[in-house]
């Protein structure tokens, strides 16, 4: 970053995260609230100051500010003094050698917080997200959301120091960070339909997280899943703004480094590797980025893959089972597929997609009046908006082709 350097939306999430960890490291976790308090007016300030760019040192700048913040906020404490000298002690020494972006994620994910703050606490302290977008991720009242990070962050008050990573420990972090990239490349109202920032920010992470945990498949494996995903990303969407399912794009577009890097993760994390899902998931994404087309997809190793994936997960994730259906489609037939989708439906009927999947799965059986129906139903539920519009290109499409 240079001077003069334009202020852009991942600067910003960068330098925040930046300065809440120096922030932390100085004061201690227990001031976890009174230090992003100092941050965000630190930040406010800058908006205030900084004519639209950087200066010469932004991360210098707003470091100082924060602290002078927090010591405006801190000085009618008595025991100040005291106390950050006791908490500057509160992470180790080799610590201070991470990258502040895992230290601060770390803090976020402390195995002691329930997972729904874990979650909110990292897409609003990492990510950025304001409450607003995060209470529209989950489709839950913003108060809620509000009242989880509060609670978050009063217990992270009351906790120690985050234990060091290890592959026992790591789950918690490597679900919010799938979270984090799930709504970046699937934005819960679909404007943007991707999230260009967000999904940097969950790549980078995890590619930090690898770094210091080398020998975790899992941690490999959900790098190479996100890598392989975001391959596909310059495909996407059309000239037009369409989205383009799988089958529709052209793989010419695709990003071959990042197909490359995310095969070669995945060749090395899976030998006698123990099978687990987001490696599972993104020897599923391997497949599909090596073949030429659709058609020559090695769909039968795709569906052992997936009810592998299931079994591993014990038949908890319905949204598995879903892409099982899918892939079982491609192999046995759209008839078969659809008996199994409404074992699916009955034990899940408000399952998100279910409609979609239906009614593609009934346009290739040619049960056109049926996949029209279907369509209709699932441009009615789904508030995604590049969903919608996709589902109303193929809902024309179909009635052109009956009519």
């Amino acid at each position: 970053m240079t001077a003069g350097t334009p202020v852009g939306e991942d600067l910003w999430r960068e330098l925040t995260r930046q300065v809440l960890a120096r922030l932390l490291r100085a004061y201690g976790s227990a001031r976890f609230d009174r230090c992003e308090d100092a941050v965000q007016e630190a930040l406010l300030q800058a908006h205030q100051q900084w004519p639209g760019r950087f200066p010469d040192d932004p991360l210098g700048w707003l470091t100082v500010t924060a602290r002078r913040r927090y010591a405006d906020q801190a000085r009618s404490d008595a025991r100040r003094r005291d106390r950050e000298t006791r908490t500057a002690s509160e992470f180790p020494p080799e610590a201070v050698q991470t990258d502040d972006s895992l230290l601060v994620l770390q803090l976020c994910c402390h195995p002691d917080l329930p997972r729904s703050g874990q979650v909110a606490l990292t897409l609003r302290a990492v990510a950025g997200l304001t409450t607003a977008q995060i209470a529209t991720v989950y489709q839950v009242p913003e108060a809620t959301i509000a009242q989880r990070i509060t609670r978050a962050k009063r217990r992270v008050s009351q906790l120690g120091p985050p234990p060091a990573p290890t592959a026992e420990r790591i789950t918690a972090v490597l679900d919010v960070l799938y979270v984090m990239f799930t709504e970046a490349h699937h934005t819960t109202t679909g404007a943007p339909p991707h999230d260009a920032d967000l999904a940097a920010e969950a790549v980078h992470l995890t590619r930090l997280l690898l770094r210091g945990l080398p020998d975790s498949t899992e941690v490999a494996g959900l790098l190479a899943l996100m890598l392989l995903t975001e391959a596909r990303h310059p495909a996407r969407v059309g000239p037009d703004g369409r989205l383009r399912p799988l089958d529709e794009q052209d793989r010419a577009l695709w990003s071959r480094d990042l197909i490359t890097e995310g095969v070669a993760l995945v060749e090395r994390a899976t030998p006698g590797a123990r099978p687990c899902p987001y490696l599972l998931q993104a020897c599923i994404a391997a497949l599909h980025a090596e073949a030429p087309d659709t058609a020559t997809t090695d769909w039968v190793e795709v569906l052992a893959l997936y009810r592998l994936l299931e079994l591993v997960t014990g038949h908890t994730n319905p949204t598995i089972t879903l892409n099982r259906v899918v892939a079982q489609a491609m192999v046995d037939g759209p008839d078969t597929a659809l008996a199994h989708l409404a074992e699916l439906e009955a034990e899940h009927p408000h399952l998100p997609r279910l409609d979609a999947v239906r009614a593609h799965l009934l346009e290739r059986a040619g049960r056109t009046a049926d996949a029209a129906n279907a369509y209709r139903r699932a441009i009615a539920t789904t508030v995604n908006l590049a969903e919608q519009q996709h589902l109303r290109h193929r809902l024309r499409r179909l009635s052109s082709v009956d009519g």
